[in-house]
């Protein structure tokens, strides 16, 4: 067997092209958590167009009946049912004063006269009025993240924290006000007040707060007994201090992700009551009593019923995508590494 060493040509090896093998490390920069969960939900499309429409939709409601010189009471039999009409728009399939192949503004010889939207049965201005009732579904928004925060969250947390027989005890209370239909509750309160904001207001404060509560309490099981909450209980912090300092900003997010998603509840409980007769007394105007009211007339003058079913579905629409939006944004398990 020979000893001799190999040779090899210059043509015997070639360079491996590992360009598609190599893998790049990506270095992360570190940044706070409110700047990550801004990041990621800025470049969620659906959060920021429900954003968007949620913000055009709040402008309108602020200073859309400013914009009509009519208000959401006034009432003017001359112009009853007429179709929605814009300035410049006349001659175009759309907004121009026809309905049902009539148009309305002419028979009466009301050539300078303009509705955006048209104007109801007794003459008054969808416009004012469907922009009066996007106002009052606004509220019963802001009032359902109140009292979301203020109750449901409070009650959760107490509850979860302290547990024993102050939890048991709680979580019945919470039990028998589930058992009791939203519909009996506020059908009540309408016998014993008079309808409008105060009673639908009333309503979301007995049962509307009872899904935060689980999530707030859940969350305070899962937490209360991990080390940081032991070491701020040994160095000597109060229980409500361990509660709101030390456990509340953990799960903030959480919160903040079901307050969001109880509004468009909290929406469609407000028209549902109107359609039904429960809601805001008339002259008042809500997009549900505006939809009960239209519906009535829906088959001769199809039109009355589009402006409020349309917020409708978008304002519940636009809180839904931000809603999930937030949720992507702001709890750290969706984070795509």
């Amino acid at each position: 067997m020979s000893n001799q060493a190999p040779t090899f040509d210059p043509g015997d090896f070639e360079f491996a092209d590992n360009s598609e093998r190599v893998q790049i490390d990506r270095n992360y920069t570190s940044q706070s958590y409110w700047k990550d969960a801004f990041i990621r939900f800025k470049s969620n499309k659906g959060a920021i167009v429900g954003l968007v429409i949620i913000l055009i939709i709040s402008f309108f409601a602020a200073f859309g009946p400013m914009m009509s010189e009519h208000t959401y009471k006034s009432i003017n039999i001359k112009h009853k049912s007429l179709a929605p009409r814009i300035e410049g728009f006349e001659n175009s399939f759309i907004f121009n004063g026809v309905a049902n192949g009539i148009n309305s503004y002419e028979q009466k010889g009301l050539d300078d006269v303009y509705y955006i939207f048209g104007t109801d049965t007794l003459g008054r201005d969808l416009w004012t009025r469907t922009w009066e009732g996007t106002r009052i579904s606004l509220y019963i928004a802001v009032i359902a993240v109140i009292i979301d925060m203020l109750i449901g969250m409070i009650y959760g947390l107490v509850s979860g924290y302290f547990g024993g027989s102050i939890d048991n005890a709680m979580q019945r209370f919470i039990e028998i006000l589930s058992s009791i239909p939203n519909l009996v509750i506020v059908t009540l309160l309408i016998v014993i007040l008079k309808p409008g904001l105060v009673t639908i207001t009333l309503a979301l404060m007995i049962t509307g707060w009872i899904g935060m509560s689980k999530v707030a309490r859940a969350q305070m099981l899962k937490l209360k007994g991990q080390e940081f909450v032991l070491a701020s209980r040994t160095l000597g912090a109060g229980n409500f201090t361990i509660i709101f300092k030390d456990i509340l900003p953990n799960i903030f997010g959480q919160i903040i992700i079901m307050s969001m998603f109880s509004i468009p509840t909290a929406i469609f409980t407000e028209a549902f009551l109107a359609f039904i007769g429960l809601g805001i007394p008339q002259p008042m105007a809500s997009l549900g009593s505006l939809i009960s009211e239209s519906f009535k007339s829906m088959t001769i003058y199809p039109y009355m019923i589009v402006a409020p079913v349309v917020v409708l579905a978008l304002l519940m629409l636009s809180f839904n995508l931000l809603a999930d939006g937030l949720r992507d944004a702001l709890d750290p398990k969706m984070k795509e590494m």
